[in-house]
């Protein structure tokens, strides 16, 4: 934007905002910003909405638009909570219909209908069906991660933070988890319960290698490495510390390494660096372009035309808003997550891994 299309009275309405983010958004950029978050401002106030944001969005969304942030539990359990009329999921879809399904009586909104998730695109109702037909009986875990259709096929809902919570909470020695082998894979090394897996993975973390974080790790003295479980294993195992995007930042807000790298979502770095200027933080950058689908301005819009809409079939919803109730009645004080982390860089604890592929 040039100087002479400043729109000075939205950056003198938004000034506040920019201290949140000046270490991240160069303020040259920021005017780009302005109109758009003045803006949204007071339509969250005409409509009666909150914004939710998941910690991959940009920080402009993260640090000045949003209302509420976090992971996807953390999300999910505000969803409920919120008192407001409008809901904006800055997300992705699965995050949106979630959104939904606790507040069916409630308008909810994603500003890009096509931000998706390769997790999601990986399993149909129908490949849960035939779960079930090859093992009857046996209990079915599915990752928020998931369509309303899959979440509706299933006992429980889980996500990265609550997982193992989840799984050991059913009191059975054999669970289907769904559908992210690498996250199943992880719970598996920590429970004596047998996990039978799916072959999906998250397009951005399955990028992730042993080797790269190694050249960061001789490049970059005194580095510690935190990771996502949906990284694949070999990756998770270089790690010194494993957790949820909420156990990451917490991670870091607490120990505050002189160095760290965040194996996820490159705009994780981005939103935790914001608010913590002693901790060096060296990125690999892996974005996610369902993430990246999302922006000021059509968060905006979504707002001043009140769409897109999301909506669930009735009978899909119904029975997909047990599976995620469930989640949320399961111990919320218990979950723990499925962090780890090693001492004094020894490798994460082996043992036999006893869960069994199904052919995606």
């Amino acid at each position: 934007m040039s100087a002479n299309h400043v729109d000075v009275a939205a950056l003198e309405a938004v000034a506040p905002l920019y201290e949140r983010v000046k270490t991240v958004i160069p303020e040259i950029e920021w005017p780009v910003h302005a109109s758009d978050l003045a803006a949204i401002n007071e339509l969250k106030k005409e409509k009666n909405a909150v914004i939710l944001a998941h910690n991959y969005q940009t920080p402009e969304i993260y640090h000045c638009a949003a209302d509420i942030t976090g992971d996807s539990l953390a999300l999910a359990r505000c969803a409920v909570d919120s008192d407001a009329d409008v809901i904006v999921l800055a997300g992705v879809h699965f995050m949106a219909e979630t959104a939904k399904l606790l507040n069916p009586e409630k308008t909810v909104l994603i500003p890009d209908l096509d931000a998706g998730c390769s997790l999601a695109e990986s399993i149909t109702a129908a490949d849960v069906r035939e779960l079930r037909r090859q093992y009857p009986g046996v209990p079915v875990v599915t990752y928020v991660n998931t369509s309303a259709e899959v979440k509706a096929e299933c006992d429980i809902c889980c996500t990265s933070g609550n997982a193992l919570a989840i799984v050991e909470s059913l009191g059975s020695d054999r669970v289907i988890f769904l559908p992210d082998e690498y996250l199943a894979s992880y719970v598996a090394e920590q429970t004596d319960v047998e996990i039978i897996t799916w072959q999906g993975h998250c397009e951005v973390h399955e990028r992730f290698t042993a080797e790269e974080l190694e050249a960061f790790r001789s490049g970059h003295d005194g580095l510690t490495i935190i990771a996502h479980p949906e990284c694949p294993p070999d990756v998770l195992k270089t790690a010194d510390f494993v957790g949820s995007t909420a156990q990451m930042h917490d991670y870091v807000v607490k120990e505050r390494p002189a160095k760290v790298l965040m194996v996820t979502e490159c705009s994780m770095s981005d939103n935790v660096s914001a608010g913590i200027h002693d901790v060096e933080f060296v990125r690999p950058c892996n974005l996610c372009p369902h993430m990246k689908r999302i922006t000021l301005a059509n968060i905006r819009k979504a707002l001043e035309t009140l769409s897109p809409v999301v909506e669930i079939d009735a009978a899909v919803a119904d029975r997909a808003r047990i599976a995620v109730q469930r989640m949320l009645d399961v111990g919320r004080s218990q979950m723990t997550g499925v962090s780890a982390q090693r001492d004094g860089g020894s490798p994460l604890p082996e043992r036999e891994i006893t869960s069994q592929s199904a052919s995606a």
